[in-house]
């Protein structure tokens, strides 16, 4: 039997001493964002996510063995257990197979055949499911006749044989494994309208649906569940009984004592007991796989969202646009302390607007605000109509972007949003968030539960502590690769970094509050309960802009500054040399001297060596600086004004399974379906694309009146269908 390193290995197609040496790291309590980055050496550089895959597969392989254990104990308690049947137990690779080996020997509720067993009936239905000659089973039924235990003639007999066959042959491991494979190739999925005569509704599409079990979406799964649940669909898995019935018969008939009597039996163990069964099983195993395909798409969504690259360095005014309460103001500056609120009524008529626009003029010039982000929720169409026009009064030099707020409101309704702005209202708070959103969305974003920032599909259908762990793994990464200025970091930040947690956050800004920023990476040791392991963990995240050492401000361990300070001395350098950016080409004299040289004498290895190297060369670089820049617009368009085949600029705002949602700056995000967006075949619109990528779309199709705008990333096809209406006309 493989052992849990040997299946990692296999599956992850990785050495199994990497593998061991991940699931030691684990085991010691190192968090996935510490071994992904400073522990390359003894898992050959793999990445946080393939790490985090590992670490929940080792998790699923745990569980299976100890459920193993408890099942072999259980059987073995009835003394049951055989040797051929504790390998069978051993050799089971999933939780499904354990438990079919299990179901003949699991405590049931009171079933026919139950009722059967205790009228006395088992061993009428041995002889007939014996291997053997034919019996007379008729006559043989004539001697379990007790009208005491409840059997009055020879047909309550053979009926009460048939119901022990039938719960047999329901039971057999084997025979289950033969008809779910079966399912999983000749089954399909159906869906109906609930009702006779249906109305239009997003449903639609599975009124009249059925696919393949094997070729079904996972996002078709979700909907049909949801539908189901609202009582609009009807869903059930279709098999043609009578292959089922052939396979099954082959299986158990042959050779029977009685073996017409144990067809019709295995027939009422499929109708009655296998097909229900395998139904639920079938349908329990499409949600979850559904479910972690979404849970999947959701995180990978995430990751670029959180990594939108920031708009430093400005004042930068947030508006939360509302018909009824007014649009909300908030001026933070470059650090994202606010400098000014207010509430303008941009929607109450034209004096409203123009009233606006005045006391946000003020706004602007007083602070010399740079950039506008406005929240893309209700009115937010006219607050953006109104900014254009505020930019042009105001003589130019601002710009806009529309800013998802979605989990704003919770934030700003939330415990954590009093604690930070105790003298604002629930509505001015949002404001704030929607400017620090534009200044650096990973820092805000951090502060919202990630399953209320909305870059996936039916999340609120999915398993929400496997989500919850999913999304709060994408944070951590994307926090821990960006790093974390330990001076300026909120406790919700410091809370995300690898080694820290709610209460060492909180004691990190209270001692800085207290003592005055921190000069050196050292001087964290003294934060109260943040002991040397933890200290460890989060001390290569944790930057010190402050600190006199250059290091203090790099991604470098202090764990690895001997190392650094003996790679700058090779290379003929020191750390005046840092301070000043003049490294010139280090990676070049590195690779000039010798890396596997060069890092024996600085004694670490070489995947260590070329990270010092790279963070000396560029000392609190931003990774996200590197990445496009978001698109900034001066004024405003309408979906009225779009024509098909006009060439837009846009962003992408959500991938899912069947496309991805671009925004193009009309209120409504276009649909660029899957098969628009390139001109060869992909598996999934991830392949492709990622949320926060800057793409050229055509319009496609637009409908004002349902509010949908088809785009296409494919210009070919777009002159295609132009050349063919063309002929049409």
């Amino acid at each position: 039997m493989e052992t849990i390193i040997q299946i990692l290995a296999r599956e992850l197609e990785r050495p199994e001493q990497h593998i061991e040496n991940i699931i030691a790291l684990l085991d010691e309590g190192n968090t996935v964002p510490f071994i992904a980055r400073y522990r390359k050496e003894l898992h050959g550089a793999m990445d946080d996510q393939l790490i985090r895959q590992l670490a929940d597969r080792l998790q699923y392989l745990r569980n299976l063995q100890t459920r193993r254990d408890e099942v072999k104990q259980s059987i073995e308690n009835q003394g049951k257990l055989t040797e051929e049947l504790s390998a069978a137990i051993d050799a089971a690779s999933t939780l499904a197979e354990v438990e079919d080996l299990y179901r003949p020997y699991k405590q049931k509720r009171r079933t026919r055949a139950t009722m059967a067993r205790e009228k006395g009936l088992e061993p009428l239905a041995e002889l007939a499911f014996s291997i053997g000659p034919a019996v007379d089973l008729e006559q043989a039924a004539q001697d379990y006749i007790d009208p005491e235990k409840g059997v009055e003639t020879a047909e309550d007999a053979l009926q009460g044989a048939s119901d022990i066959i039938a719960e047999v042959i329901s039971d057999d491991a084997d025979v289950r494994k033969l008809l779910r494979e079966l399912y999983w190739r000749r089954a399909s999925l159906v869906s109906c309208a609930a009702a006779k005569e249906p109305e239009d509704s997003v449903y639609r599409l599975y009124y009249e649906f059925s696919s393949p079990l094997s070729k079904t979406q996972g996002h078709q799964v979700l909907a049909i569940n949801r539908g189901e649940r609202e009582d609009i669909l009807k869903a059930s898995v279709d098999m043609d009984r009578e292959t089922a019935l052939v396979a099954l018969r082959r299986k158990v008939v042959p050779g029977r004592a009685a073996m017409e009597f144990v067809k019709t039996a295995a027939e009422d163990a499929y109708d009655r007991l296998i097909a229900p069964s395998l139904e639920r099983e079938v349908r329990s195993e499409l949600t979850e796989k559904a479910s972690e395909g979404a849970i999947g798409q959701f995180a990978l969504n995430l990751k670029p969202l959180l990594m939108q690259p920031p708009v430093k360095g400005f004042v930068t005014m947030g508006l939360d646009p509302g018909y009824r309460m007014g649009c909300k103001v908030a001026v933070v500056d470059a650090t994202g302390k606010v400098l000014d609120t207010t509430v303008v009524y941009p929607t109450h008529g034209e004096r409203g607007k123009n009233e606006a626009i005045d006391k946000l003029s003020v706004l602007i010039k007083k602070h010399r605000v740079a950039h506008i982000a406005i929240g893309n929720g209700t009115a937010s169409r006219e607050t953006e109509q109104m900014a254009v026009e505020l930019i042009r009064k105001v003589g130019g030099g601002v710009s806009y972007m529309i800013v998802s707020e979605a989990g704003a409101s919770v934030y700003s309704a939330s415990k954590l949003a009093a604690e930070e702005f105790p003298e604002f209202d629930v509505n001015l708070r949002s404001a704030v968030s929607i400017a620090r959103r534009l200044q650096d969305p990973l820092a805000e974003l951090v502060k919202i539960d990630p399953k209320s920032i909305g870059v996936g599909q039916y999340q609120h259908d999915m398993p929400q502590a496997r989500l919850g762990e999913a999304l709060d793994g994408v944070v951590e990464d994307c926090v821990n690769a960006v790093g974390v200025d330990v001076n300026t970091a909120s406790a919700p930040l410091l809370t995300r970094v690898a080694g820290l947690n709610g209460a060492t956050a909180k004691n990190i800004v209270k001692y800085r509050e207290e003592n005055g920023p921190f000069t050196t990476r050292k001087q964290i040791l003294k934060v109260p309960k943040l002991g040397p392991k933890a200290f460890e963990q989060c001390a290569g995240f944790l930057r010190v802009p402050e600190s006199k050492s250059p290091l203090d401000n790099t991604a470098v361990h202090p764990e690895s500054y001997k190392a650094a300070e003996k790679l700058l001395a090779l290379c003929g350098h020191d750390m005046a040399d840092v301070r000043a950016g003049k490294l010139g080409d280090l990676k070049g004299r590195l690779a000039a001297y010798g890396e596997d040289k060069a890092a024996e004498e600085c004694g670490v290895g070489v995947p260590t060596l070329w990270d010092v190297a790279a963070e000396l060369v560029k000392p609190g670089r931003d990774p996200r600086d590197e990445l496009p820049a978001p698109v900034l617009r001066t004024d405003v368009m309408e979906m009225k004004d779009l024509k098909p085949g006009m060439e837009l600029k846009g962003t992408v705002r959500n991938v899912i399974d069947f496309g991805a949602f671009v925004d193009i700056g009309v209120h409504q995000d276009g649909l660029v379906h899957i098969s628009q967006i390139c001109d060869r075949y992909i598996k999934h619109p991830s392949d492709v694309l990622s949320v926060g990528d800057v793409v050229t779309v055509w319009v496609k199709e637009v409908d004002e009146k349902k509010k949908r705008i088809a785009l296409t990333m494919r210009k070919d096809l777009l002159f295609l269908e132009r050349k063919s209406k063309q002929k049409e006309l």
